[in-house]
């Protein structure tokens, strides 16, 4: 399979069905090549990175799509410790979040988000802004490989 075939793997980290149901609605939609894994707050968005159970079979996202506003771990939380953490900083993570709030803009960028997308209100705005996620992470840039499994000789 080549790269542009290969299935964009998509962490969605997001407690409001409802929310889920939408991005899953917009990648069908578009016939976005991609499996979407979801998790309900910044906890289990770390425990799935990890691989902790029961996650033992997960695979590394391409991409993370994370909403701020959670119950436990919110995304604010989870947001630092991705990006500070050496095996997963290199994961192009989206905030995706209804907030518009400066100070929520300002402190995602500072925790070093690659991108900070309120959400629609509008079905087809929310699809197209699923859309354009898709082209410019799926399409238009070159994102880390997989790290190797195995030790380096």
């Amino acid at each position: 399979m080549e790269a542009d075939e290969r299935l964009l793997q998509v962490l969605v980290v997001e407690d409001d069905p409802g929310d889920v149901a939408l991005v899953e609605s917009a990648f069908d939609e578009h016939s976005i090549r991609s499996a979407l894994h979801h998790v309900p707050d910044g906890g289990e968005a770390l425990a799935f990175l990890n691989r902790d159970d029961p996650y033992g079979d997960a695979p590394r996202p391409d991409l993370i799509l994370l909403d701020l506003n959670m119950p436990r771990v919110d995304g604010r939380q989870a947001l630092v410790m991705i990006k500070t953490d050496d095996r997963f900083k290199s994961i192009p993570t989206i905030v995706f979040t209804t907030s518009s709030s400066d100070s929520d803009v300002t402190s995602a960028y500072d925790a070093r988000a690659n991108a900070y997308v309120t959400k629609p209100i509008d079905l087809d705005d929310y699809d197209r802004v699923i859309s354009k996620i898709h082209d410019f992470y799926g399409h238009a840039v070159a994102l880390p490989g997989q790290p190797s499994e195995e030790p380096a000789p």
